[in-house]
């Protein structure tokens, strides 16, 4: 980032800061952030102790760093007096949930700003922000919940998704950008986040690295950003996904994600808060999607705009869901590449791609397309036996141009001649997930409305018999090198 070598130093202490965790220290964070873009721009510094807060108002220029045992928390406005900034109008949340919709209503935020940084070895905590917020307000009755929440109750996906009304006052998200240029967050913990612990959208020039960081729901989101890099992370979200990548109309348009490479991070669906203290604790067992733990890197399922030059890249997946690529609403993915990952206990697919019809957008938006993906040199093992790696697209869409090579995935196997003779239905606009086809006729491999995929060195393996075929080809090319 262009700041000074030598940047001025504005301590929050020096503004009225108590950073003793009990004293609301909002204002004096805030006021320390304005002297310094007065100033032409500076660093604001977090000694250590704790800064209880409500939003907190980025500005160009200013980076904030948090000393080692500088805590930032979220304050409760239940329990201390004050409220977080109000979601700012725009063009509402139809589309996409509240929470991509809005920005001004979380612990950090920044809205068309540049050269700006967030900076360790300090910590975030999240404690006052909730995980919750309503969906959109787009209502086709299919494709806007996975199918596993069906059962669900009307008291309890409104538990989960409260009116708009009743976020007024709430924060539910530590970190959100919007609009911004040129962003480093480097070397904090994040814990318990909200909906999501970093929000980026419209973002171009991003770092995102040695991030640490156990949540309630998603871990980073990247939404319509170009230019970015995230390394060497740790992204624990047992809930929901924990480096993904998405394409909607928060922004009133679509817009491409693109550029983007994601590297040596590890993501996992341990227990909330195990992974930061060691434990790794494994006793949640199912998502609030009542599939299992998630904890995975996913394109989708906002897909309203194009993906392309993705790179994922010595990422290791732990107790989690596999990578998925999901284009359902009229956008493009193409270009991927993804190398070099290793899994652990898979709790669905190790890898999902799907190009569907849900068309959640405006009158006119078609059916998108997805091509020219190559995975390569991947290991996955105590795999889910329901669900094989999927390559899913639709009559006369097909997904085109895959190439796996190079890829061994074990299986704990047990699947029955029921499940191998089962044809599953299309669900052209259902919402994506691999267990929206319920376990699949092969255990390795199902590949349906593909062509040009090419398997190279592929090898599929099960620890236990399992009486279907291994790889299963339904309207689809396959070109197996062996």
């Amino acid at each position: 980032m262009p700041l000074s070598a030598k940047p001025r130093l504005f301590d929050v202490r020096a503004f009225g800061a108590a950073g003793d965790g009990r004293t609301l220290d909002t204002q004096a964070v805030n006021r320390a952030i304005r002297a310094a873009a007065e100033h032409g721009g500076g660093t604001v510094v977090f000694p250590p102790g704790g800064y209880l807060c409500f939003s907190i108002r980025l500005a160009g220029g200013v980076t904030l760093r948090l000393e080692d045992g500088a805590v930032i928390e979220a304050a409760d406005p239940a329990r201390h007096p004050g409220r977080y900034d109000l979601p700012e109008p725009g063009v509402g949340e139809f589309y996409q949930d509240f929470g991509h919709s809005h920005w001004r209503n979380s612990l950090i935020w920044g809205d068309g700003l540049h050269d700006i940084a967030i900076l360790g070895p300090g910590r975030i905590e999240g404690l006052g922000l909730t995980r919750d917020g309503p969906g959109a307000r787009w209502r086709k009755k299919t494709g806007e919940r996975p199918l596993s929440m069906e059962g669900m109750s009307a008291d309890e996906i409104r538990a989960l998704e409260p009116l708009p009304e009743h976020m007024n006052g709430l924060g539910n998200k530590a970190i959100a950008l919007k609009n911004c240029r040129n962003v480093v967050l480097r070397d904090l913990t994040l814990y318990k986040g909200g909906h999501f612990a970093v929000l980026a959208t419209g973002v171009d020039g991003l770092v995102i690295e040695n991030l640490a960081i156990d949540t309630d729901r998603d871990g980073i989101d990247l939404d319509c950003v170009r230019n970015a890099r995230v390394a060497h992370c740790r992204v624990n979200t047992p809930n929901d996904d924990a480096i993904v990548l998405k394409t909607s109309l928060a922004l009133g348009r679509p817009m491409a994600t693109e550029n983007i490479i994601i590297e040596h991070c590890t993501v996992s669906g341990y227990d909330i808060g195990t992974m930061l203290d060691g434990t790794l604790g494994r006793t949640q067992q199912l998502a609030p999607d009542r599939d299992p733990v998630t904890g995975r890197i996913k394109l989708g399922t906002e897909s309203n705009g194009a993906f392309r030059n993705i790179v994922i890249r010595h990422c290791r997946f732990e107790r989690s869901r596999g990578l998925a690529l999901e284009v359902v609403d009229g956008g493009v993915i193409e270009d991927v590449v993804a190398h070099h990952l290793s899994m652990q206990d898979v709790t669905t697919a190790p890898l999902f791609l799907r190009l569907g019809d849900r068309r959640r957008g405006p009158e006119g938006t078609g059916i998108g397309s997805m091509r020219r993906v190559s995975i390569s040199d991947i290991e996955a093992t105590g795999i889910d036996p329901r669900y094989a790696a999927t390559i899913a697209g639709l009559p006369g869409h097909e997904i085109e141009d895959v190439s796996l090579q190079n890829i061994r995935l074990v299986y704990r196997g047990g699947g029955t001649a029921a499940d191998a003779a089962r044809t599953p239905p299309l669900l052209a606009d259902a919402y994506p997930e691999p267990s929206m086809f319920g376990t699949t006729p092969a255990w390795g491999l199902w590949v349906r409305h593909a062509r040009g995929v090419l398997l190279e060195n592929v090898r599929l393996e099960t620890a236990t018999p399992d009486a279907r075929p291994a790889i299963v080809r339904e309207a689809a090319e396959v070109i197996d090198k062996g």
